[in-house]
C-alpha cells in the first residue's frame, strides 16, 4: 500500500516546510507516503466560494487514481486516540491494494464532487487549525502511528 497526502497550494512557511519534510522522511522508513500538492487557483476573487469549492474540487478528482481509497481531513469526520488511528492504519494495510489517499482540502473546505468520491472522514481535532499547520500535525500522526505500530519508542502511553 501506498500514502499519499495530497493538499490543495504548496507549504510557504521555512518551519512548517522543514518539519513537514522532517516527518515525511521518519515516515518512509515504514511505508511508501508521498505528498502531492495542487496548485492553488489563481484569480479566485472573482469566485464565489462554491465556485473556487468547485474547480479545486475538479482538479482534486484529476490528481485521484482508479482503486484510490480516499480519506477526507475533515471537520465533521471521525476522531481517533493516536493508538486507535494506528489500529486503524493497520487495517487499512491490509485492505487497500493500490493507494490510501488523505486529502487536505482548500480554504473552504470540499466539493460535493470531492465528498462523493470519499470512502472515510477524518477529523484531528475539534480546534480549527490553520492548512499548513493540519499537515504537520497529520504527518507527525501519520508517523505516530507507523511507531505504534513498529513497537518503536516515539510514542508513550
Amino acid at each position: 500500500m501506498k500514502v499519499t497526502l495530497l493538499v490543495v497550494g504548496k507549504t510557504v512557511e521555512k518551519h512548517y516546510i522543514t518539519a513537514i519534510n522532517d516527518y515525511l522522511e521518519r515516515t518512509r522508513h515504514y511505508l511508501s507516503f508521498d505528498m502531492e500538492v495542487i496548485p492553488e487557483l489563481k484569480n479566485t476573487k472573482s469566485l464565489s466560494m462554491e465556485q473556487q469549492k468547485e474547480k479545486e474540487g475538479e482538479l482534486i478528482l484529476k490528481s485521484l487514481q482508479p482503486g484510490d481509497v480516499v480519506v477526507l481531513l475533515d471537520e465533521h469526520g471521525k476522531e481517533f486516540r493516536s493508538v486507535e488511528f494506528a489500529t486503524w492504519l493497520e487495517r487499512k494495510m491490509h485492505t487497500v491494494n493500490k493507494r490510501l489517499v488523505f486529502i487536505i482540502g482548500g480554504p473552504y473546505g470540499f466539493s460535493p464532487a470531492v465528498y462523493a468520491a470519499a470512502q472515510e472522514k477524518i477529523s484531528l481535532s475539534k480546534m480549527t487549525f490553520s492548512h499548513q499547520m493540519i499537515r504537520l500535525i497529520f504527518v507527525e500522526q501519520l508517523y505516530r502511528a507507523m511507531t505504534i505500530l513498529n513497537n518503536g519508542p516515539y510514542h508513550h502511553e
